[in-house]
């Protein structure tokens, strides 16, 4: 499960974070493009945009329930 904690510094504030445990696997870009991008230098994605509709909404929530590594996390804000 993520860790709130140890999320990276770059996700924007919001509910949706990626913590250190990602492993680059590109599954969240996949998902959803439109709010999760990769730290080229890191070699990990964080969410750039938290998502505004309930399409992206939607898209987050399943990039997170299908994260291999638990990476994701929604910490209700």
């Amino acid at each position: 499960m993520a860790d709130v904690a140890n999320k990276y510094p770059e996700n924007v504030p919001g509910k949706y974070y990626v913590d250190e445990q990602c492993i680059d696997c590109d599954l969240c870009r996949e998902t959803a493009p439109a709010n999760f991008k990769r730290n080229d230098d890191g070699g990990h994605s964080y969410v750039y945009k938290q998502a505004e509709s309930p399409e992206e909404e939607a898209l987050c929530k399943e990039a997170m329930e299908g994260c291999p590594v638990e990476a994701i996390g929604n910490d209700g804000a």
